[in-house]
């Protein structure tokens, strides 16, 4: 139960300093409450341009992405990129005094992000109505599998289940071989992104109607609009887009090469004239002069030609070969990376794409870096993922809990 004041907001804090003036959602407070991926990473990327975050977490049981994947020293590694720059409170928001703290927190946020099931804040007595209530201007996003409502809400939702069924397992491998899911969480990221761009869309809104909304994001739904036409396609012309491997119906050669020297290349002819300059580069000019080269699609239909002759020649040539003579050429070719070649690389070492942060367990830990250049406020990484509850004491103190109700929650914990 709450105060019979009700929860206070925070008290201001004091005036930023130029390096803070310089965060671009400096006076944005998040409260992430969400697990695993697609809603604690749309937290991280709000996080990395200055919003405050803060993550909420089981007083036990923590994230899950705690104890995912590789560890070291029996630390979590994703732990540590996922949950960079972020606070972390220890809240167990099925309890009594966790649900009076957290509408604390709410009365002094911007933004909840949340992936329960449908129902859960309800029945916590947190739904969007009572947190409204004590906030007009919060925003709760909810990240789910399938969404708030539909036949499938209830059902456990996870980003293996939407590449499934958003098509994209359907379309991706070779035409003779099984659907293939991606190794990594792509629909999450996805979704993430997603969310954190419907968070500032509410945000801004905001700024008009001076009250905030909530956000039903289904992990499902992004994944499927970022594949294209499908949908339309078949609306008007039945058709159902097949595997190709590494090819396209859209142009040719599109496909993956191996080099002489054991390597792989990636080329790409999307436009008419680079696929013209890949044909004489690979000494088969003749080709380009075909009726049929005119157009991507008709291209497609002679892939097994055209592939032909350029795997022919750049199997005669090494990586560096063939990246130089393709860059002369003025052409589109990208070698296959794995994660050493990213480590190394000079490109993505002049952007800083993989930058190093300080962190208390492990020194100087490499991870990607923020999504974007700003060129007046740019983000940054300010910190690695921290202990579980390291900041719940502070933090709830600044959100103007009680001593003895931090002392209560604290101390359920230790």
């Amino acid at each position: 139960m709450s105060s019979p004041t009700g929860p206070q907001p925070p008290s201001p804090p004091p005036a930023p300093s130029p390096v803070e003036s310089a965060k671009a959602l400096r006076d944005l407070v998040v409260l992430d409450v969400a697990t695993l991926f697609a809603g604690p990473m749309a937290a991280t990327m709000l996080g990395d341009f200055g919003a405050e975050v803060i993550k909420v977490e089981h007083p036990e049981k923590g994230d899950p992405v705690r104890t995912h994947g590789a560890s070291k020293d029996g630390k979590g590694l994703w732990w540590k990129m996922l949950s960079r720059n972020k606070s972390a409170v220890a809240l167990y928001l099925g309890s009594e005094s966790g649900q009076e703290a957290f509408k604390h927190m709410v009365a002094g946020a911007d933004v909840v992000i949340e992936n329960f099931r449908p129902g859960t804040l309800e029945r916590w007595g947190l739904g969007y109505d009572t947190l409204s209530a004590v906030n007009p201007g919060i925003i709760l996003a909810r990240v789910t599998g399938f969404g708030q409502y539909g036949p499938y809400a209830g059902r456990p939702g996870f980003g293996t289940l939407a590449e499934a069924m958003s098509g994209f397992a359907a379309i991706t491998g070779e035409p003779d071989g099984p659907p293939t899911l991606p190794p990594f969480g792509l629909a999450d990221g996805i979704a993430a992104l997603t969310t954190a761009y419907a968070v500032m869309t509410a945000v801004h809104a905001r700024q008009h109607t001076g009250r905030g909304q909530e956000i039903d994001l289904a992990i499902t739904e992004p994944i499927l609009s970022v594949l294209g036409a499908q949908p339309t396609v078949y609306d008007q012309l039945g058709t159902v887009q097949q595997r190709q491997g590494n090819r396209s119906s859209n142009n040719a050669p599109r496909n993956t090469y191996r080099t002489a020297d054991g390597t792989w290349v990636a080329v790409s002819t999307s436009a008419q004239s680079v696929a013209e300059r890949v044909m004489t580069l690979v000494g088969r000019p003749d080709l380009a002069q075909q009726p049929w080269f005119a157009t991507g699609a008709d291209r497609a239909r002679h892939a097994d030609e055209l592939d032909e002759a350029v795997g022919a020649w750049i199997a005669r040539h090494n990586r560096d070969e063939v990246i130089a003579a393709f860059e002369k050429a003025q052409a589109a070719v990208a070698p296959i990376y794995d994660v050493r070649d990213i480590m190394t690389d000079p490109q993505f070492a002049a952007r800083d794409t993989i930058t190093t942060v300080d962190d208390p367990d492990f020194g100087p830990l490499r991870m990607q870096n923020v999504l974007f250049g700003l060129s007046e406020t740019p983000g940054a990484i300010r910190h690695t993922g921290p202990e579980l509850g390291a900041h719940t004491r502070e933090v709830l103190a600044r959100f103007g809990v009680a001593p003895e109700l931090i002392a209560r929650i604290t101390g359920e914990r230790e």
